[in-house]
């Protein structure tokens, strides 16, 4: 449910290196790490050669031999990003190396601790390294999993145009691992979750990473005081809890902050309003680009394959083709933020 703004009469102090944010790269980390301290370096031979065991189905063989590690060591927030993102994948891997048909448990090696690092800011790989969408790769193993694939197409306008199969290997490539391999929430393939062992009796229910759990748009959510319909609320509002802690409470604090919205209605300042309007506008134009960048590479490549179009990349599993990555209906999703985004904007009064 969406929390209240309370009503606050000074403006909070807002310290972006509090919150691990970056003036000139927002919420990517600058000179992102590429290597762990040296007691952890199971986990990265494995990630280092990750694509080469998934193919050999030799990952889930590997990780299976790896020492039990805790995350204790981890000196700061760089170091523990750089460890959620290959827990993350090697997590990812490991449970479907087989494919939909057979996925698999964590074994006992994930220490809880572990898990939980694994839990939070379960973002797309892109934005920890911005590797698939055209900034620098973290590391080697996961500028291999991107390569050749052009999805950084679908982020920049105006670009040049992807090649005739781009669409067709992002869906049935990148869509595929970032959305089924990393949910086990709202998935057919585990309806009742993934099994934890050494950390839950009861299998567990996490979302694939999806755009909804960007922190910039929550963050420009809050800051223009767009208020969505409650479907679309309590799902932007749960995948919260997948961001990293500092960017929740960097959004968190931004709505216990006083309203601009109020602010400017109750100014009466013409050029206030109009500026913020554009704001909206702005916000809005990139919505709709996203909608159109989901029908051209999600929606019209999964026509595509229903209609027999030969494909010689395996597919994500015909119940999820209408869902997003966080487990939404992703069409009426997008439509509904958007729309509410536009209806917004204010008029002047009188």
């Amino acid at each position: 449910m969406e929390p209240q703004r309370p009503n606050v009469k000074t403006a909070l102090p807002l310290s972006l290196e509090r919150y691990h944010i970056s003036e000139e790269y927002g919420f990517l980390l600058p000179d992102s790490l590429k290597e762990l301290p040296d007691h952890y370096r199971p986990w990265m031979e494995i990630a280092n050669k990750l694509t080469q065991l998934i193919d050999a189905h030799q990952l889930r063989v590997h990780v299976d031999k790896m020492p039990l590690l805790s995350c204790q060591f981890l000196k700061g927030h760089r170091e523990q990003r750089l460890a959620h993102l290959v827990l993350s994948f090697l997590t990812m891997g490991y449970v479907w190396q087989e494919g939909e048909e057979q996925p698999a448990k964590l074994p006992g090696n994930w220490e809880p601790g572990n898990h939980h690092l694994i839990s939070w800011g379960r973002e797309p790989a892109w934005f920890y390294t911005g590797d698939c969408f055209g900034g620098e790769s973290s590391s080697a193993w996961d500028k291999g999993s991107c390569s050749g694939h052009e999805c950084h197409l679908a982020a920049q306008p105006g670009g040049p145009a992807p090649s005739p199969d781009a669409t067709e290997t992002f869906y049935s490539g990148h869509h595929q691992s970032l959305r089924e391999d990393a949910r086990w929430k709202d998935n057919p393939a585990m309806p009742a979750g993934l099994m934890y062992e050494g950390v839950s009796k009861e299998p567990l229910k996490y979302s694939g990473g999806s755009a909804a759990q960007s922190t910039v748009l929550h963050a420009f959510d809050e800051f223009l005081g767009i208020r969505h319909s409650k479907e679309s609320a309590d799902f932007l509002y749960r995948m919260r809890d997948y961001m990293p802690p500092s960017h929740k409470a960097f959004v968190e604090d931004i709505h216990s902050a006083p309203s601009l919205r109020d602010y400017i209605l109750s100014s009466g300042q013409e050029y206030l309003l109009t500026a913020y309007n554009q704001c909206l506008q702005a916000l809005a134009e990139l919505r709709s680009y996203h909608i159109t960048v989901v029908t051209k590479y999600i929606i019209t490549a999964a026509a595509k394959g229903k209609c027999g179009k030969p494909n010689h990349l395996p597919g994500p599993p015909q119940a999820l083709e209408d869902r997003g990555t966080g487990g939404t209906a992703v069409m009426s999703f997008l439509k509904s933020v958007r729309d509410k985004t536009l209806e917004s904007i204010l008029h002047p009064r009188g």
